[in-house]
């Protein structure tokens, strides 16, 4: 205080930066004001647009748009009570738009309705042919009849040289080692597997049971890496196994092996058997 009792120009100074100070607050504030008005006024001419080029296609928005028109010159408050009028218009125009559209002709519906009960037998048909060409042994046979050098059909019996009593073990094992060594293969395939596995029971050089042949050692690859034990026979490999024991034959009586040279690590069966034919991924010899 005593400064300012001495020095009296500075107290003048002092108040002449303070009153300078003010007033570039207000201009600042008059400023920014002016920038947010000229903001709502860009967005509420860009609604006025709109809806004066809607006013041509839909004469109910002929009094929204004088009410907008006017509302520009009047402030913000009457702008924002316009944009809600053109949004409950646009509610309204889409809901006229809903109730105009077509309901769907019951009589085309009982078409379609027709059409899906006739495309039904049509489908049931063709199943049923499916099945009969996958299906003419569904019972595999209590006795299999062996020759020396092959497999006979039970009609065949009389020429048999002995005989093997069929287990519910034996036909389960034979599905299921169908299905670990030729899922995924073509169906001929797949009895092949089963006439490889069937061949080796009637020679002498293999064992004489079906569980014996398969779970031989070193034999079938399913059985050594764990997969024989997983699987589940799907019904191609039923009906395969079913018809091999039955007689149907995709390979000679004297094919004893198989592999896929794909995928195969020994390859020696390849080098040193002669080569019978070629199914899907497989190929068979004697």
């Amino acid at each position: 205080m005593y400064t300012l009792r001495q020095n009296r120009w500075m107290a003048l100074l002092i108040g002449v930066l303070l009153v300078c100070f003010s007033a570039i607050c207000l201009l600042l504030q008059n400023e920014q004001a002016n920038k947010l008005q000229n903001k709502s006024n860009m967005h509420l001419n860009r609604f006025d647009s709109i809806s004066l080029s809607k006013e041509k296609a839909a004469p109910a928005q002929a009094e929204h748009i004088q009410i907008t028109s006017q509302s520009s010159k009047q402030g913000l408050p009457l702008r924002l009570q316009n944009v809600n009028n053109l949004n409950s218009w646009k509610n309204k125009s889409k809901a006229v738009f809903i109730e105009s559209l077509p309901a769907k002709s019951p009589q085309a519906k009982t078409k379609l309705e027709i059409a899906q009960l006739n495309a039904k037998p049509k489908a049931t048909k063709v199943e049923t042919s499916h099945q009969k060409k996958l299906n003419p042994q569904l019972t595999p046979p209590k006795q299999l009849f062996f020759s020396r050098t092959q497999l006979l059909s039970p009609s065949e019996q009389a020429k048999s040289t002995w005989q093997y009593s069929v287990t519910a073990e034996d036909v389960l094992l034979l599905q299921r080692i169908v299905m670990a060594e030729a899922e995924g293969e073509p169906y001929q395939g797949k009895i092949a597997v089963a006439n490889v596995v069937l061949n080796r029971l009637r020679s002498a050089n293999f064992p004489n049971t079906i569980k014996k042949v398969i779970y031989q050692k070193y034999q079938f690859s399913p059985v050594a890496n764990g997969r024989f034990d997983r699987v589940k026979p799907n019904q191609d490999s039923i009906h395969a196994a079913n018809e091999a024991l039955n007689g149907k034959k995709a390979v000679t009586d004297d094919t004893y092996y198989f592999l896929s040279l794909k995928l195969a690590d020994d390859l020696t069966v390849h080098h040193t058997r002669t080569f019978e034919k070629r199914i899907g991924n497989h190929s068979f010899y004697k």
